[in-house]
């Protein structure tokens, strides 16, 4: 790892402590604690099976998504290529943006194809991730809307992830409509910048970039063309997303303090939102913001929710990292260096 790379991870990993700290003076560590030690050990297991259910939906996506692309994979190996994937987007700052290249070059190790091939199959399972999502969250606010007053807290956590989405949305769709003078006029401006140093000839990057732009924009297109494929991947998105807000159901209950299987559904999608900051895959980040969601919403004490955040993190966040790390080691791509 690079030194800018190394200093941002460090950074990030030290704003993720602040955070947690924070969380924790705030709420009271001994009642975290006390909820903690107090949780059914079997509902937790089952948060931890919840989580597993969550982390094999997607690799099934990305499985799917890489057969759209002539790139075969059995089941088992797409869970450990995903949980890789997820392992480097939790070590890396700002969440799938920061891990997305080392889950390429993953990828393109272990199903033998091209680089852009693999970031093309990862970018996607996260792009599609965003349309159930979405969804999810406006039914589930609506939902509960009908029952219940919608604080001002989750009308702005509403309002900022609409605003994230429509942003990344935006951005795509304008990359897309104009991807042809991408691939031209792209590489011309960058050759003749890194051509400067004297290990870089500026041509030979010209030339590889604008093969390895049109490569990726190819790929990009036959993905989105197979309607059927197309769907199903979106249906196992969702599946995931269901199993998340399965997990956080589970650990409230493990914790002692069921909540409605509702209120997850949508505060599960937003609290991601705090994933698109520069900290390690959110680490602190995602705790709060659910955490904030969860008080107005639940009418349970912070501790407790504290206390169930931690165990649904645990699910999600920590036994993907053991399991990808591994995953990334066994299959021989370093992600920390």
């Amino acid at each position: 790892m690079e030194g800018p790379q190394r200093r941002a991870l460090i950074l990030g990993a030290g704003g993720a402590v602040l955070l947690l700290a924070v969380l924790f003076v705030v709420v009271g560590v001994d009642r975290v604690v006390d909820a903690l030690a107090a949780a059914d050990p079997a509902l937790v297991g089952v948060t931890a099976g919840l989580g597993l259910c969550w982390l094999a939906a997607w690799s099934l996506m990305l499985r799917a998504v890489l057969g759209a692309l002539d790139v075969e994979m059995s089941v088992w190996t797409a869970f450990l290529v995903y949980s890789g994937a997820a392992f480097a987007n939790n070590v890396t700052p700002f969440g799938q943006a920061g891990g997305e290249p080392v889950a390429a070059a993953l990828i393109s190790k272990v199903g033998e194809a091209r680089y852009e091939t693999g970031l093309v199959g990862i970018a996607s399972v996260d792009v599609l991730n965003v349309v159930p999502s979405v969804s999810l969250v406006f039914l589930g606010v609506g939902s509960y809307a009908a029952t219940t007053a919608v604080g001002e807290r989750v009308e702005f956590a509403v309002a900022s992830a609409v605003a994230l989405i429509a942003a990344i949305v935006t951005t795509i769709a304008f990359v897309w409509r104009y991807r042809v003078a991408v691939v031209d006029r792209v590489p011309g401006a960058i050759g003749p910048f890194l051509g400067r140093f004297d290990r870089f000839d500026a041509e030979t990057i010209e030339t590889g970039l604008a093969d390895r732009l049109g490569n990726f924009f190819a790929d990009i297109e036959r993905v989105g063309t197979d309607r059927t494929r197309l769907l199903g991947i979106v249906a196992l998105s969702l599946v995931g997303w269901l199993f998340q807000a399965a997990a956080l159901t589970a650990a409230f209950a493990a914790v002692g303090h069921p909540i409605s299987p509702l209120i997850p559904i949508f505060v599960v999608p937003l609290s991601y939102v705090a994933g698109a900051t520069p900290l390690p895959g959110g680490l602190g980040g995602i705790e709060a913001a659910l955490v904030g969601l969860l008080v107005p919403t639940t009418g349970v004490a912070a501790s407790a929710i504290t206390a169930a955040v931690l165990v649904f993190r645990g699910a999600v966040y920590w036994l993907p990292m053991l399991i990808g790390g591994a995953s990334a080691s066994a299959l021989g791509v370093r992600v920390l260096e």
